[in-house]
């Protein structure tokens, strides 16, 4: 029997390729010796990555960084990019919001 604990991100490129190829995410885990639970987990994890590229935000690493991090240049695109995308969709809510609310007093004749 494998060992119980395997990082499922390692084997991200084998699972896509394998369900590209027609096999459900059972088949895929039973092959790997994951559950199901893990696999549709593991779905749903990498289809939010997908839509967040998509969308051109940022992917930030999750917790506290090592003593020996250091931020490169790279990195400070990255942190900016993901401020503007975060302060443009705000905007974006917000002009909504107030084309929302011109209509709503029109409709109800005030100004």
């Amino acid at each position: 029997m494998p060992r119980k604990y395997r990082h499922i991100g390692d084997y991200e490129k084998e699972i896509i390729e394998m369900w590209t190829n027609g096999m459900t995410l059972r088949e895929i885990g039973e092959k790997l010796g994951y559950t199901l639970q893990e696999m549709k987990d593991f779905k749903s994890r990498y289809n939010a990555k997908q839509r967040k590229i998509e969308a051109g935000i940022a992917l930030k690493a999750k917790g506290r960084p090592p003593k020996d991090y250091e931020v490169t240049e790279d990195m400070k695109i990255k942190e900016l990019k993901y401020i503007i995308a975060r302060k443009d969709s705000k905007i974006k809510r917000l002009e909504m919001e107030n084309e929302l609310m011109r209509d709503f007093l029109s409709l109800t004749e005030r100004k």
